[in-house]
């Protein structure tokens, strides 16, 4: 039983190893990669080597298969090119394979113990962030290595011998099995190498070793397809082309395989290296063979996955790629682009207020109110996405931009929130009941409501380029619109001592109105925060700091409590009476 642990623990490691090496590659180089990418689909050729290099880098042809996917999908590039990325990607993972199957125990100790100590004394940096890679790749070594040690005791084991034994001389249940454990382990690099590793030590035949290898094959390109199944089509022809080029190799191999080992073993290699070469050149084949079929294969996946009605949801996100959740610059982007969409139906739901306040429009009005349930999708959508950036990977930049995307799309939410129960109000107290605003009151709410659409646009600019500027220029216009609010608000209240009939039957309508336009103004100038925080320009308290005679008692006159003595028994304070 312990050695079966020690084996599954050497495999757990060797992935890990992996997803170290790949997220690290990708937090660090991860924008540069998609952008050569996206550049590199000119011809089938360069796209085929761009595939290569990427994939050998980041050691997945999931990973790569995700972002190829992803470009699809937003129509960056088009699925034939997609295709000849994936061939490239294929032997890019099996030549990394062949690279891990050589002896680099030496290299594992190094490794780690470098790369500890740049990320021990510079974890927030570039430099700490390679540490990181380089203490991936010792892990994989090191993997490899107890996984060749747990195996020699284990093929000692009468009862592990029956069980590999059974898999002999059938290739579709060695396949099938390969397939099965491709997709638990998420790794046909883990899969291949033990592979290799039962062979070496004549646990399985050669034989066997060819069916793994073909069955990791099609659980790598199977593992793909469940990854992004719930992407739009589009995006899942790729890893479904890239399935049918693994499937289609397997086909036409399987029946040949008898004399591929008859001539394979004339090799002067071991059997675990041969299993290695094998894999290699099963995906050197494939990507020969229909390199120039990239056409026809996307043809048929389009066939297969036809695109959906283009029915425009607009409460779906159409820019947070689940693809760059590990390059946290480029998911900052997104996140940020999405946010901005957002403000964007904020925009148009305040602009709608005023036309239904002018012209009593009902259906205007239930149309608004459907536009806050998208505002609540992109809301939750950004924050869901938002919290899949891993926080540790962030660096102090990356996490402010995190915190104030955060920050920003709840503002707008809570904006979007008081419009609908505005417009709720003006259907119950206005529409319903018949009533108008008296003129002077209408100008009023129109020059709030014009200033407040200003200043919307202006915190979206702030948000946006985070100019210092423009944030001061935005707090300076909550004092602005604070005193207007104001100012408005005993307007009104001199109207109705005049006995105005309009007045006085939308008088509560009408100070929840602009006392409601000061909240949202308020929301949207705290956007402004960070930027003033972060620049060091903010102030930490409006009190006015008391004299100090005052300030020994701990209260200003009238009794009212300050924000200096001791606060802590406020609470206990009696007010005094005048």
């Amino acid at each position: 039983m312990k050695i079966l642990l020690n084996l599954l623990a050497g495999v757990a490691l060797l992935v890990w190893g992996t997803h170290i090496v790949r997220t690290g590659i990708l937090r660090i180089w991860g924008a540069d990669l998609r952008r050569f990418l996206r550049e590199s689909v000119s011809n089938r050729y360069a796209a085929f080597a761009a595939g290569l290099g990427i994939t050998a880098l980041i050691q997945s042809s999931t990973a790569t298969a995700l972002m190829v996917a992803s470009f699809v999908g937003q129509g960056l590039i088009a699925t034939a090119p997609a295709l000849a990325v994936m061939l490239g990607a294929d032997v890019g993972t099996a030549l990394m394979t062949l690279v891990f199957s050589f002896d680099l125990s030496w290299l594992s100790p190094l490794f780690i113990f470098v790369g500890v100590t740049l990320f021990m004394r510079r974890e927030s940096s570039k430099a700490g962030r390679f540490g990181r890679i380089l203490i991936g790749l010792g892990l994989i070594i090191l993997a490899l290595q107890l996984i060749v040690l747990a195996a020699r005791p284990l093929t000692q084991a009468a009862g592990v011998q029956v069980i590999f034994a059974s898999l002999t001389g059938d290739v579709m249940l060695d396949m099938l099995v390969a397939a099965i454990f491709t997709m638990m382990s998420y790794s046909s690099l883990a899969v291949v190498l033990l592979t290799a590793t039962l062979a070496t030590s004549k646990v399985i035949s050669l034989h066997v070793a060819m069916g793994l290898v073909l069955g990791a094959n099609l659980g790598s390109g199977l593992l793909a397809m469940l990854t992004t199944v719930t992407a739009s089509p589009e995006a899942r022809r790729v890893t479904l082309g890239n399935l049918l080029f693994r499937l289609l190799g397997c086909m036409i191999i399987v029946p040949f395989l008898p004399y591929i080992e008859e001539w394979i073993v004339r090799i002067p290699l071991g059997e675990g290296q041969i299993a290695v070469y094998f894999h290699l050149l099963f995906n050197i084949a494939i990507a020969a063979g229909f390199l120039f079929f990239t056409e026809k294969i996307a043809r048929v996946s389009e066939r297969m996955l036809p695109a959906k009605p283009d029915i425009d949801d607009p409460g779906r996100a159409r820019y947070l790629d689940a693809s760059a959740l590990d390059t946290p610059a480029l998911a900052m982007g997104n996140a940020a682009r999405e946010a901005m969409r957002l403000a964007d139906f904020v925009e148009q739901m305040l602009t709608g207020m005023l036309t239904v306040l002018r012209t009593n429009d009902r259906m205007l009005a239930e149309k608004l109110r459907k536009m806050d349930d998208t505002v609540d999708d992109l809301y939750t959508a950004i924050k869901l996405y938002l919290t899949q950036v891993s926080r540790e990977a962030l660096e102090e930049k990356e996490g402010r931009r995190w915190a104030d995307i955060v920050s920003f799309t709840i503002n707008m939410e809570q904006v979007g929130d008081i419009v609908e129960r505005i417009i709720t109000d003006l259907e119950e107290k206005k529409i319903e009941k018949g009533r108008s605003f008296s003129d002077a009151g209408m100008q009023e709410i129109c020059d709030l409501h014009g200033r407040l659409i200003a200043n919307l646009r202006l915190g979206m600019s702030v948000f946006l380029h985070g100019d210092l500027a423009s944030a001061q220029r935005l707090l300076a216009e909550k004092v602005l619109f604070r005193d207007l609010e104001r100012a408005y608000a005993d307007s009104h209240i001199e109207r109705l001592t005049s006995n105005t009939m309009q007045s006085i039957e939308t008088s509560s309508l009408h100070l929840d109105l602009i006392s409601d336009l000061k909240r949202i103004n308020s929301h949207i100038c705290s956007i402004a925060y960070p930027i003033l925080e972060q620049a060091g320009v903010l102030a930490k308290t409006r009190l006015r700091e008391p004299p100090a005679a005052e300030a020994v008692s701990g209260s200003a006159p009238g009794g009212e409590p300050t924000a200096v003595g001791d606060k802590s028994d406020w609470h206990k304070r009696k007010p005094k009476t005048a």
